[in-house]
């Protein structure tokens, strides 16, 4: 448990769970923890703001690719091969 963290027992956190979740989604705290016998058994907290859970996404896979010197990534990938059956407008064959 965090010092600025409040804490609440589950039986009041049942009894007031609307207000609080409002409380949490207004940003007047970064968590909320609540206890079952004095245990902490979960952690109320605010989703992340739209711009932040974006930004987690663009870049994701960065550095998860190793393209080889020299490869030219905009060639046709079966030069001098047979067509493909999708340029005869063919789906299967």
């Amino acid at each position: 448990m965090t010092a600025d963290a409040p804490v609440i027992a589950a039986a009041e956190f049942k009894a007031t769970c609307l207000e609080l979740l409002d409380r949490t989604a207004a940003g007047e705290w970064d968590r909320l923890e609540i206890t079952k016998r004095g245990k902490v058994v979960a952690l109320l907290v605010p989703p992340p703001a739209q711009a932040e859970a974006l930004a987690g996404l663009h870049g994701c896979l960065r550095g998860m690719a190793v393209i080889p010197p020299g490869l030219d990534l905009t060639a046709p990938a079966a030069e001098g091969e047979a067509p493909f059956l999708a340029e005869q407008g063919l789906l299967h064959g």
